[in-house]
């Protein structure tokens, strides 16, 4: 007998009638539970995915393609042949200076502590800034003031608008300089602009804490000397290849330089929806270790259901190992016909939220989004099939080996 032989008898036990009808029933049941625990894995899966799309577009609004800072100290000089050759660099489409530091922003009577970004002329191009203003427009200077677009967080905090005409009033202490306590006023520098713009980047980080104003001004608060910067910030130009364009720059700038990529800037979100996207995986691994107890009481129901069967089988000629591996089929195929509907069932509901929004996560302003995010990965396809797969065969073969064959 080859491997034909035994598929064959495998598929007719699946769809044959057995002498008790509670081996149909758990059969069924063992199916039905592989299928909805595939499903659910798959609809996890992708949904954690459409959540980490959302926040990566959200971040790609006001990050830059590739940020450049200084593993050692605060700040350093961008006018030096290194950076030139990067300037110049094949694939580097803007080359945008800045400086971020920590400043006391002052309006009316409200004193609160704020991450102060300066940025030069090509900002605006560098990332989509446009896109997420909520409230007047950008500008950090318009020929005669200074101004400062805030995120939506700080210009709530501060009670402030785009129409207001008042000033806030900036503070920074003076770098390389002692605090005078007769006149602590002394130690700090000041500097006065207008608001034009309300930024919503949609995190915590940013719409709370971050305020833009033009790179000039952030030298002259933080007693910068021109072209001293904290960041050197990158636009690539679309096609070319990132990981390349950021080895070249590690190459020419040497280790005294950090090159981060999108990702890497923000390494520490990615890592925890990474975290949560395995530890939910894990879950639901562990409920398909439950459901696949099912397939390995209905196989048992079986083996004992057709004992008059294995001993024609034996008569025949089959050999035990053959016997056996028609049981591990019959349970492989209940663990692969689930997963197959499961698939499916998950696919099909994925599409139905992705274009219909099936499950909606309010009706409110408060919320991103309206609907849960999705976006189906085919590498998570094939990794929840081959996790079922794997358990259901484990699960077909803790019974089969068991089969004792006699003449």
């Amino acid at each position: 007998m080859n491997h034909r032989v035994e598929h064959t008898i495998a598929w007719r036990y699946l769809f044959s009638k057995k002498s008790h009808n509670a081996i149909n029933i758990v059969s069924g049941v063992s199916a039905a539970a592989v299928c909805v625990v595939t499903a659910a894995m798959v609809c996890v899966m992708s949904v954690m995915n459409g959540f980490g799309v959302v926040i990566e577009q959200m971040f790609s609004h006001f990050d830059p393609d590739i940020r450049i800072t200084a593993t050692n100290g605060k700040y350093f000089a961008c006018d030096t042949e290194a950076f030139d050759q990067v300037r110049q660099m094949d694939g580097v489409q803007i080359f945008s200076e800045t400086i971020e530091e920590t400043a006391l922003v002052e309006f009316a009577d409200k004193q609160i502590p704020a991450r102060i970004k300066g940025v030069d002329s090509l900002f605006q191009q560098l990332t989509a800034i446009d896109r997420i203003l909520v409230d007047g427009y950008f500008c950090v200077y318009d020929g005669a003031f200074d101004r400062a677009v805030l995120g939506q967080g700080l210009a709530a905090q501060l009670g402030i608008s785009a129409r207001f005409v008042q000033g806030m009033h900036l503070y920074a202490p003076k770098r390389n300089h002692k605090v005078n306590l007769l006149r602590p006023d002394e130690s700090f520098n000041q500097a006065s602009c207008f608001i034009a713009g309300v930024f919503a980047v949609n995190q915590v980080k940013y719409d709370d804490q971050l305020m833009l104003l033009s790179l000039d001004m952030a030298q002259r608060l933080f007693d910068y000397a021109p072209h001293q910067v904290t960041a050197i910030e990158l636009r690539l130009q679309q096609g070319v290849n990132d990981k390349e364009i950021k080895q070249q720059i590690r190459q020419t700038l040497g280790d005294g330089f950090a090159v981060e990529d999108r990702y890497e800037q923000q390494s520490d979100f990615f890592h925890i929806l990474r975290i949560e996207k395995l530890l939910t995986g894990l879950l639901l691994v562990f409920i398909m270790l439950i459901a696949v107890f099912n397939i390995i009481g209905s196989l048992t129901m079986l083996i004992i259901d057709k004992q008059e069967d294995i001993r024609i089988l034996s008569h025949l000629g089959a050999t035990p190992s053959l016997i056996r591996r028609v049981f591990l089929y019959e349970g492989w195929l209940i663990s692969s016909l689930g997963a197959l509907l499961g698939l499916v069932l998950g696919l099909t509901l994925c599409l139905l939220q992705e274009h219909l929004g099936l499950l909606r996560l309010g009706s409110g302003t408060e919320y991103v989004l309206s609907a849960y995010p999705v976006s189906v990965e085919v590498m998570d396809v094939l990794l929840v099939a081959a996790i079922v797969l794997g358990i259901g065969f484990v699960a077909a073969w803790i019974p089969s080996r068991r089969i004792k064959v006699n003449a």
